[in-house]
């Protein structure tokens, strides 16, 4: 990587940042001039390589200089305060939220670690770029962990699935949480993952002609109704296709193997497009969903039907506008293009993510209580059911209505007097399961939450709005 291929990228989307761009580069050659990495390669390439990186989500100037400094002040003599007179506060901000905390009176290597891990989850809080930063270099370390030791390899590899891999998938940036899962599956299970790349590009061979087959009937049905389209196709990622045959599945019955994506200008030719492709190839009902209508709570969008193919093939088919396929591959990067501000503006109003993690940081004062609850509670299986107005509700597997109750508002939990699942009426301490639709009946004269509530609750929010709650009556 060099500075004028990062050059050459900021010149197809931001021209005018590129002096800016060049000082930072400047900037980070002197002050890394003397070290390299563990592979021998001048240390310079892995900023080159962030800040790449991030260049092809189309990051706006202030955070492609930070990708450009982000291991100084770490690393180097250089401070905050020359960072912000030399460029400006939000460059100097987005490098200290990346900077790990050290020449602290910590107790172990544990407890720093827990602090650094802390302050990268808060700093969403601040400012998410910082954590757009964090996951390009986290992806760069990996793309080059082949330097580093066997058990430095899987150590990293284990982090990346813990933190890293939820982090890229709440905050919808699919192409980097793919690539970071992949590697660390890599990593951490190298004879399952080499015996399912070959299985993966066997089937990928043999579906060749099926799949051009289909996609060309497609475009050709496209064509003759005038709805412009283009189209891709995709493979399933190995550490995907790990999840399903985990839970039982065989190989051919992953029915969302093969993928084919057919992006089109407006929502209601998506649903023309649906029709066409079933005018086609016979659905399996059962595995239609429209997350145009039901957005995922990282604001996916898309319409997914499973078709019987050519050759008793298989063959899902994603459907979708060009701007829900932007917001498919950048997540809440896509607001780059708009505005930098407007991207934490989109995060706090719209990703219940960003919402239940501010929640659990303003719970705990313990750094290893709060990423304990992160883990259990946020970057864990998760369930999604409906309100009667059909929201989608995101809560941690395990949960009671007593948690959806508090999701909602602290005054319906505490009024709560009747729950009403599907339609049945169900005890408070009822396991919700995926897709169920939740009512929750309140009555103003209600004796509150009762301390039993506490064992049947799974969230954090939920039982300390409950014990807040209890300790007012006393």
């Amino acid at each position: 990587m060099t500075i004028q291929r990062l050059l050459e990228e900021i010149d197809q989307y931001q021209p005018q940042a590129k002096p800016m761009i060049l000082k930072a580069y400047y900037y980070a050659e002197l002050f890394h001039r003397f070290q390299k990495r563990q592979s021998g390669d001048p240390y310079i390439e892995h900023p080159l390589q962030v800040a790449f990186i991030l260049s092809q989500l189309k990051a706006d100037p202030d955070t492609i200089c930070a990708a450009l400094l982000h291991d100084t002040m770490e690393d180097t003599s250089l401070t905050k305060e020359v960072i912000d007179k030399a460029f400006n506060s939000h460059v100097a901000i987005l490098v200290d939220g990346v900077t790990k905390l050290k020449g602290l009176d910590f107790s172990s290597k544990k407890d720093q670690e827990l602090a650094n891990t802390r302050k990268l989850l808060s700093g969403m809080t601040v400012d998410v770029r910082i954590v757009l930063i964090k996951l390009a270099d986290r992806l760069h370390n990996m793309r080059t962990l082949q330097s580093k030791s066997s058990f430095k390899q899987k150590e990293n590899a284990m982090e990346t699935m813990e933190i890293f891999v939820p982090l890229a998938y709440y905050l919808g940036t699919h192409a980097i949480q793919k690539e970071l899962e992949d590697i660390a599956f890599s990593y951490l299970k190298p004879e399952v993952f080499q015996f399912l790349t070959c299985e993966r590009n066997h089937i990928q061979e043999s579906s060749q002609d099926c799949l051009e087959e289909v996609v060309s009937q497609i475009k050709r049905r496209l064509q003759e109704h005038q709805i412009p389209s283009h189209i891709r196709v995709r493979t399933k990622s190995i550490s995907s296709i790990y999840k399903k045959l985990h839970r039982g599945y065989q190989l051919y019955e992953i029915h969302d193997l093969l993928t084919i994506k057919v992006m089109v200008p407006t929502i209601d030719e998506c649903y023309r497009t649906l029709g066409f492709v079933h005018s086609l190839y016979p659905p399996m009902n059962e595995k239609f969903k429209d997350y145009i209508c039901n957005p995922k709570t990282n604001r996916y969008q898309s319409l997914h039907t499973t078709v019987f193919g050519p050759d008793d093939h298989f063959i899902q088919v994603q459907i979708r506008t060009d701007e829900m396929d932007k917001m498919a591959s950048y997540g809440i990067a896509a607001y780059w293009t708009q505005n930098s501000l407007d991207m934490q503006k989109k995060l706090k109003e719209h990703y219940q993510f960003f919402r239940s993690l501010k929640e659990l940081d303003g719970s705990f004062k313990d750094n290893q209580d709060f990423i304990q609850s992160v883990k259990e509670e946020l970057f864990t299986d998760n369930i999604y059911v409906y309100t009667t107005k059909g929201d989608v509700i995101e809560l941690p597997k395990g949960s009671t209505p007593i948690d959806f109750a508090y999701k909602i508002h602290s005054d319906i939990g505490d009024h709560m007097a009747k729950v009403i699942v599907n339609n049945h009426v169900v005890p408070f301490d009822y396991e919700l399961k995926n897709k169920d639709r939740v009512s929750i009946l309140t009555n103003a004269k209600s004796t509150g939450p009762k301390e039993r509530w506490l064992e049947s609750s799974k969230t954090s929010h939920a039982k300390r709005k409950i014990k807040e709650y209890l300790k007012k009556k006393v």
